[in-house]
């Protein structure tokens, strides 16, 4: 009787084990649960497209004879000197704060040696990390930590930060116990104080002030840096037209999937889109203003492989950005440490407490004796090996579907195993013609 019972029981799909515990967490604190990372929920992805393959009606490149050009201009729509990328994937903004200084030299460094960009973040420009990087984005955001005219003159490009896809519409956190003295200085804040940033700039309240805002930053930079506007992924198709208004050079659009240091889950989880179903919406923007291609694309949030590289390529953006990505290539979460993730409540592979500073691999931490564990010329050299075979991988799909540069891919290349998919990234179910919401 005992064993037909337990033969019986069911978990709830609404209520399950999970739940229920976040529940109990809930009504113990009294407080939202805060972490770090992205959305961990399964959300349509890159792997619900396949690419098509050059057969008899298309023809193939030879991997080994016919090249497969990567290099991608950015920012020559305005800027005197727009930034030449070799590859297509990109370093996205992640703060000194956030994460170590070694650990910003080590992204420096890893971007530089495969020709490619990285990007500061909220906090402003450390020393290593310009001093690392070949080509460097600095970041304008809502709080103004860490702001500095001189430091926006030494970039190579400069970013505003709109919005994140991990938190579209919110501000970023920066815990206490992170705010180090040199931290403290960066930002101009107490020492050992929490830190909220804003969740929109003070200074304009819309699209015409924007406008305005990037026109002073061009004078403030004499014409010569790209300009780009970076987005959280929610109303894409309005967002880009009015960035493309404002005058941006280069859009930065961030998924949901996308990576943050610290905020509020019910956030990560519960706001924006997938990254795949923003980038139709933002080429279509971009082709109705006659501005794709004009106007660079930059798509981020959830970007893992050359794969997943390709298939933004193919739905039209011009490259990519990766986060979470790079810090797994610097050494996040690996399992050398698991016995020390263990001991703080977690397990390699599931770390997302980011906030703690307690990052045994020494990425997001300010933690002295933390961060000397990460070498940054090593982990540097592990990043760039990765970017390498982002890039090999990606050209590998273009030449099979018979493409002899990654931005010739097109949506034609590619179908989608699911509905979802195929009407987020509208293009034909596997096996039909059909492109689930476009009229015919």
């Amino acid at each position: 009787m005992s064993n037909e019972k337990n033969i019986s029981l069911k978990e709830s799909a609404t209520f399950d084990r999970s739940t229920m515990a976040e529940i109990r967490r809930a009504a113990e604190t009294g407080i939202y649960d805060i972490r770090g990372f992205g959305a961990k929920r399964k959300l349509p992805h890159f792997d619900d497209l396949l690419f098509l393959g050059a057969s008899m009606s298309r023809y193939p490149l030879e991997g080994y004879r016919e090249t497969c050009n990567t290099s991608v201009v950015l920012g020559d729509r305005f800027a005197k000197k727009p930034i030449t990328i070799e590859t297509p994937v990109t370093i996205a903004g992640m703060s000194f704060g956030a994460l170590s200084a070694n650990a910003k030299e080590a992204l420096g460094r890893g971007a530089s040696i495969v020709g490619t960009s990285t990007t500061t973040g909220d906090g402003g420009m450390t020393p290593e990390e310009r001093g690392q990087s070949s080509k460097l984005v600095y970041q304008y955001l809502p709080s103004r930590y860490g702001m500095n005219p001189d430091d926006l003159r030494k970039a190579d490009a400069i970013e505003v930060v709109l919005g994140q896809g991990a938190k579209p519409g919110g501000g970023g956190m920066l815990l206490g116990q992170k705010i180090t003295d040199r931290v403290a200085q960066m930002r101009n804040l107490p020492k050992g104080i929490d830190q909220r940033s804003a969740c929109r700039h003070p200074d304009w309240t819309g699209p015409d002030d924007l406008a305005i805002k990037i026109q002073e930053i061009r004078e403030i930079t004499d014409w010569q840096v790209p300009i780009y506007i970076k987005i959280g992924a929610t109303r894409t198709y309005y967002d880009v037209k009015l960035a493309v208004k404002a005058g941006a050079d280069v859009i930065v659009v961030d998924g949901m999937q996308g990576g943050t240091a610290a905020t509020q889950d019910v956030f990560i989880e519960h706001v924006g889109i997938p990254t795949m179903a923003a980038i139709p919406q933002a080429v279509q923007a971009l082709q109705e203003m006659g501005m794709h291609r004009k106007v660079q694309l930059i798509v981020s949030g959830g970007i893992r492989n050359g794969a997943d590289v390709a298939k933004c390529m193919a739905l039209g953006a011009d490259a990519v950005a990766i986060g979470t990505a790079a810090l797994v290539a610097l050494g996040c979460n690996d399992p050398k440490w698991d016995d020390e993730y263990k001991a703080i409540g977690s397990a390699a592979g599931y770390y997302d407490d980011y906030q703690d500073g307690k990052d045994p691999a020494g990425i997001s931490t300010q933690d002295p004796e933390l961060s000397k564990r990460l070498d940054p010329v090593a982990a540097g050299r592990r990043l760039a090996n990765y970017l390498r075979v982002l890039t090999l991988e990606a050209q590998t799909l273009a030449r099979a579907c018979g493409k002899n540069d990654l931005r010739n891919l097109e949506p034609e290349d590619l179908v989608a195993l699911t509905v979802e998919s195929a009407a987020m990234a509208r293009v034909p179910l596997a096996g039909t013609t059909w492109v689930p919401g476009q009229k015919y």
